[in-house]
């Protein structure tokens, strides 16, 4: 009986234990403040029909960190969201170009 207890209590001390180390953790993670992703619009040269969009998106998905693409056709401009920590704003801008289709970052106004 007595061993029984000693086991209960020996578990129940190492669950506690467990829960402490992730609450730790927890408060942890939460404190430390990662860097968000980014966004650029791009103008984009040279886009001509349905298939340049097609050909834009494989091109810019081939490039590590990014994670969205929005291209529009009419306005000839393409949206990209990226991990700075894995890409950069040249580095998706050679993509493009690598393909033909020039571009530069879109000024806001």
């Amino acid at each position: 009986m007595k061993i029984r207890i000693f086991v209960m209590v020996l578990a129940l001390s190492a669950c506690i234990f467990s829960l402490s180390a992730l609450q730790a953790k927890q408060e942890t993670s939460a404190n430390q403040s990662p860097i968000g992703n980014q966004s650029i619009t791009l103008d984009v040269q040279n886009m001509t029909c349905a298939m340049c969009k097609i050909t834009l998106k494989k091109a810019l998905n081939k490039v590590d960190g990014v994670q969205n693409i929005d291209v529009d056709f009419d306005a000839k401009t393409a949206t990209v969201a990226f991990d700075p920590n894995k890409t950069s704003t040249e580095a998706i801008i050679k993509a493009t170009t690598n393909v033909g289709y020039p571009s530069t970052v879109r000024q806001s106004n």
